[in-house]
């Protein structure tokens, strides 16, 4: 396959976000009355959007969440991201190394992206070409925002490939007709292989998988 378009995740694949962004989801949903810890956010809501979040937190528990949660959640999330977020390991160095047109495409809303890369250093990689769940009807692990991502950079499915550290994304992926390739930084290297993504375990390996020479 003559690959013509890389789309990366954001959160856990570019930037190490999922273990603050879950601390403080968790901590919300308990300070709203919803006892769900950090190894359950971890567990299940890793990938998806925060509304999807929410509505199963809601079907859990049988009652709704806060009408000012959405806010309370991404303003204490955007604190950390401002005060603690860093780039993943390598990840940098391994753009740079893979001559391709590239792309973000990420379950956060538009401005959590953009604020991610900024902090980190890593926008100028992109080029604004960021793509969220809020642009499209369905998140993952629906097709529709690998689809949409695609569509906007002129590119087929079949040649583009996708980065992701969820099994939620490798799914989308799939159902995109694209191939995935899993970080398994994030700990989820098995569910990642069973949703048919070529798992990797160190950003520096990418770029020789994607055919281009190893970091």
């Amino acid at each position: 396959m003559a690959i013509e378009l890389v789309i990366f995740d954001c959160d856990g694949v570019l930037v190490d976000s999922e273990p603050l962004a879950n601390r403080t989801l968790s901590a919300c949903f308990q300070a709203a009355g919803f006892p769900i810890d950090y190894d359950t956010c971890v567990a299940n809501m890793v990938g998806l959007s925060l509304p999807t979040c929410f509505k199963m937190a809601e079907e859990w528990h049988g009652k709704s969440l806060p009408e000012d949660f959405f806010n309370t959640v991404q303003s204490r999330t955007y604190q950390a991201i401002r005060e603690e977020l860093q780039p993943v390991t390598g990840v940098r160095k391994a753009i740079e190394a893979i001559p391709l047109a590239r792309c973000v495409a990420s379950s956060s809303e538009p401005d959590k992206i953009a604020l991610s890369l900024t902090k980190t250093g890593l926008a100028p990689l992109f080029d604004g070409n960021l793509y969220s769940a809020s642009h499209v009807a369905r998140g993952k692990p629906f097709p529709d925002l690998f689809l949409f991502a695609a569509e906007q950079m002129g590119a087929r499915p079949q040649d583009c490939v996708v980065i992701e550290d969820s099994p939620y994304g490798a799914a989308a992926a799939r159902a995109a007709g694209m191939d995935a390739y899993g970080f398994a930084g994030g700990g989820f290297g098995a569910k990642l292989a069973d949703e048919g993504a070529h798992i990797f375990d160190t950003m520096a390996e990418l770029p020789g998988l994607l055919g281009f020479a190893q970091i």
